[in-house]
């Protein structure tokens, strides 16, 4: 049984169509995922869902009625100075707005003026909302703040004064207080660290009703999704399954295409060439049949017949072509640079960082070496974007020392989108680089997109999206060989965050990144850094790698002085990849034996 229909939408704007033929279906209990490009009209199909716009054509089907469906929106309407808890509690306005007139009532009761009167509906109000369930509403929603980390001082703080990262907990925290009937999440993981992923994993697992989900957190997607619903200008594509799954089966569809038609070719180029043949037979049997010669007039007819028979069978096959498989245009990527011929780039010893009394790091000792794909995790707040800035010396350390590379050159993609300048266009913001000329800037702002009029946008007008594509290509321009990306993709849609991690995995020099996205992770980095309790430990590996560790840690029974071991192996192996790089073959053989030696202790204990 459904819970959301969507039959033959359709939507245009100032004359241009958005999107059509779009179908959509989320069943009772089922999860399913919508993805496409940046600008295809996602937000468009949602407001379409909700109501708020409607379609130019086609029907929408809503069992459970929006005033219980919870949805977490980017950007969603709250009051200049509501407090985050009234902004959560106010997800059920009936309770809501007792819970408020009660709170009146008691100040009027204060203050002692017309006792009986008050208390009589002080009463009254009060027993209303006991009927319904309001303090163990409140105990819930409480709860909810609680495990989504939010003190009993912030839940105080006015909306508008959280960060990005607390922000979207509190819209999941809003939805969860308000237990919808049916969910519909546009963008739920930005800004969530890994920690949080898994509480919302677990929750939304857990969820009985049905889900709508907008994201372009592929890992994620793969995690909760039944169904994923690929949304393009021509219509909707359907996959059961997660965005993996969904790759596989477009993967496929793709092949089979591609194969049909170039069968389709190979059989309209026989037949036009069959068609021209017995064209030619025809004209010659013709010629003949002039000079009132019964057999060639015999022969003309039967080449006429199978004339006519070709044109048919080649008409019938130009109504059944299929197209050749296309792709979308997306951005041509590639971040030059070089690679630094020294082994060691940035060496960070005893390093410890505070902000006033807070502190963040202690006792850091970091290495980054040559052609290494370093990524930063940890939880919100536990200082990946503090580390990043001490890197690339935009902080100094408060103790201990960073010593970096006289040849190093750095890319800092949060220093270049920081650093855009919102009255310049897209074009003037490269032109001012030294020796740039307008033909070079424009081609390689058309291979990030930008093409024809779109290179004279003011940058301040740009999306989010379009302004990280900028940065981008100023770290184009840069030649660096070390690249420090602080969530580089986190408003890209899937196409050009597929496209960045391609050009970062053919990109010649070092990179570190910070990221929530764990599929960026996983097709990217080498090595990771786990930031926790203001230390920073390295595990050396990929971040796939590093949670298969934790997860088999996780199921393996507790046995303190295997752990004890496989964290000195851990260790030792960080110091042996940090080393020096040894001036004869000799000791180089002997420090890649040792590496292995403990490489596969690791994997003995592990």
């Amino acid at each position: 049984m459904w819970v959301l229909k969507a039959e033959g939408l359709l939507k245009e704007w100032d004359g241009k169509r958005i999107f059509e033929k779009v179908d959509l279906a989320v069943r009772e209990g089922e999860r399913v995922a919508l993805i496409g490009a940046n600008g295809v009209g996602k937000t468009t199909l949602l407001n379409c869902l909700i109501g708020r716009t409607t379609p130019d054509r086609g029907r929408i089907h809503r069992q459970v009625p929006v005033s219980r469906w919870g949805m977490v929106e980017q950007q969603p309407p709250v009051p200049e100075e509501m407090t985050l808890q009234d902004w959560i509690l106010s997800a059920d306005p009936e309770r809501f707005g007792l819970r408020r007139e009660l709170a009146r009532l008691e100040r009027e009761l204060t203050a002692g003026c017309g006792l009986d009167s008050l208390l009589r509906r002080y009463s009254e109000v009060q027993g209303e909302y006991q009927s319904l369930g309001g303090y163990e509403w409140e105990l819930a929603a409480e709860g909810v703040l609680s495990r989504l980390g939010f003190t009993p001082d912030l839940q105080q703080l006015p909306y508008r004064q959280l960060s990005g990262g607390q922000k979207t907990r509190a819209r999941l925290a809003r939805v969860m207080a308000g237990q919808p009937s049916f969910l519909l999440l546009d963008e739920p993981t930005n800004h969530l660290d890994g920690e949080t992923q898994d509480w919302l994993t677990e929750w939304l697992v857990g969820f009985r009703g049905a889900c709508l989900i907008v994201s372009h957190d592929r890992a994620w997607i793969d995690q909760v999704a039944h169904t994923t619903v690929e949304l393009t200008a021509e219509g909707t594509r359907s996959v059961k399954g997660g965005y993996s799954d969904f790759i596989r089966e477009r993967e496929r569809e793709q092949r089979e295409q591609e194969a049909l038609y170039r069968k389709q070719q190979q059989e309209k180029k026989r037949l036009e060439e069959a068609i021209r043949r017995y064209s030619d037979w025809f004209r010659q049997a013709h010629a003949a049949a002039g000079e009132r010669n019964p057999f060639y007039k015999k022969k003309a007819n039967k080449h006429q017949t199978r004339l006519k028979a070709k044109e048919q069978a080649l008409k019938r096959l130009e109504e059944q072509q299929v197209e050749r498989p296309r792709e979308a245009p997306r951005i041509q990527a590639d971040l030059g640079g070089d690679a630094l011929a020294a082994r060691r780039l940035v060496r960070l010893e005893g390093v410890g960082f505070s902000y006033g009394k807070h502190r963040v790091f202690q006792e850091v000792d970091l290495t980054l070496s040559r052609g290494e794909r370093l990524a930063v995790i940890g939880p919100n707040g536990s200082g990946k974007s503090t580390l990043l800035k001490l890197i690339t010396g935009e902080l100094a350390p408060t103790e201990g020392q960073v010593n970096r590379h006289p040849a190093l050159r750095i890319g800092y993609f949060a220093q270049e989108l920081d650093g855009l300048e919102p009255e310049r266009t897209v074009l003037d913001s490269l032109l001012s680089l030294p020796g740039m000329t307008s033909g070079e800037a424009r081609k390689v702002l058309a291979s990030f997109l930008f093409r024809r009029e779109d290179v004279h946008k003011r940058i301040g007008d740009l999306s989010m999206g379009e302004r990280c594509r900028v940065a981008f290509v100023h770290l184009y321009f840069s030649e660096a060989n070390l690249l420090v990306l602080d969530e580089p993709t986190n408003h890209l849609d899937i196409p050009t965050r597929e496209r960045i991690e391609e050009a970062l995995n053919h990109y010649p020099g070092t990179l570190v990144l910070v990221s929530h996205d764990r599929y960026s992770l996983d097709r990217v980095s080498n090595r990771v850094a786990v930031l926790k309790r203001g230390t920073v430990e390295v595990w050396p590996g990929g971040s796939r790698a590093y949670r298969e560790h934790l997860r088999d840690r996780a199921e393996r029974p507790t046995d303190p002085e295997t752990d004890h071991k496989i964290r000195t192996l851990e260790l030792e192996l960080t110091r042996l990849m940090a080393a020096e790089e040894p001036e004869t073959d000799q000791e180089r053989k002997e420090l890649h034996r040792q590496i292995r030696e403990v490489k596969e202790a690791l994997d003995a204990l592990r």
